[in-house]
């Protein structure tokens, strides 16, 4: 019993608060919240290291440092939301990461690479969704379009122009759990008032995934196309991603509660 007598208020306080993030919400938020840049700056993998993490999540990046080119995922806090072409890679269209976040993922589908942004959860897990949305680059090519891309619309707007971004859940053994399309910009409708390029942070759902999702992969596709594949620029933003932790995280965590629980008891 000497474990039980000495267990401290702070002890079970630290407990308390270790576990308070994640049972409060009943979620667990990659939000890149654990990465840090200097102000205005972005990663792309430059090191070569092939990948980053954060909150326990893998993001794949490929660097070619004979172009200086990268392929699947960067991540960045520009704030420059104003400046179009591909100089401004590296800036969500929004001038800002998720919420109160200031660093933000960067999305870029390289079919040269290939290199396929792919995030490895760590486990097989449930997952509540993700915040995406367009990366000033893209957002200002399909607007007003530019010397590769045309704009979205046409002329008079009728043209049915898409930017989809199809969110793709795969277990353990890369069988697939669920897949998801998303719209960055739709002007299929016959209404063009109801024409949209997404400009802020949106939610998409990724509940009906299952229990049983270890990866997530990205894929973009335009209405807007040539010989050499998509002529949008093929790259999004994302500001975080929300897992609901497996039964047996939730088990330990209870556990942890009802003998911290026990201990404060049996201390007073």
């Amino acid at each position: 019993m000497e474990f039980i007598t000495s267990f401290s208020k702070s002890a079970f306080a630290a407990l308390l608060v270790a576990s308070a993030p994640l049972a409060a919400s009943g979620q667990q938020i990659i939000d890149f919240s654990d990465l840090s840049l200097s102000p205005e700056s972005f990663y792309n993998g430059a090191d070569e290291a092939g990948q980053f993490s954060s909150n326990g999540a893998q993001f794949n990046n490929h660097f070619d440092s004979e172009y200086g080119t990268w392929g699947g995922w960067a991540y960045s806090n520009i704030t420059d939301s104003a400046t179009a072409g591909w100089g401004n890679q590296y800036a969500a269209i929004t001038g800002s990461g998720f919420g109160t976040n200031e660093i933000y993922a960067v999305g870029y589908y390289d079919t040269y690479t290939p290199a396929i942004p792919r995030i490895d959860l760590g486990n097989n897990t449930a997952l509540s969704g993700i915040q995406v949305t367009n990366t000033a680059y893209a957002y200002y090519s399909m607007r007003d379009g530019d010397d590769f891309a045309k704009k979205f619309g046409g002329a008079n707007g009728d043209d049915p122009d898409f930017f989809r971004l199809t969110i793709t859940g795969l277990d353990a053994n890369e069988n697939q759990t669920g897949s998801i399309d998303f719209f960055l910009a739709d002007y299929r409708f016959s209404d063009n008032s109801l024409n949209y390029i997404v400009d802020e942070w949106e939610w998409v759902d990724l509940s009906s995934f299952g229990s049983q999702t270890r990866y997530l992969t990205f894929d973009l596709e335009s209405s807007d196309t040539s010989v050499y594949g998509s002529n949008t620029p093929a790259y999004f933003a994302l500001g975080e991603v929300a897992v609901i932790p497996e039964p047996s995280t939730w088990a330990l965590v209870g556990g942890l509660f009802a003998i911290g629980a026990l201990c404060f008891r049996r201390r007073r």
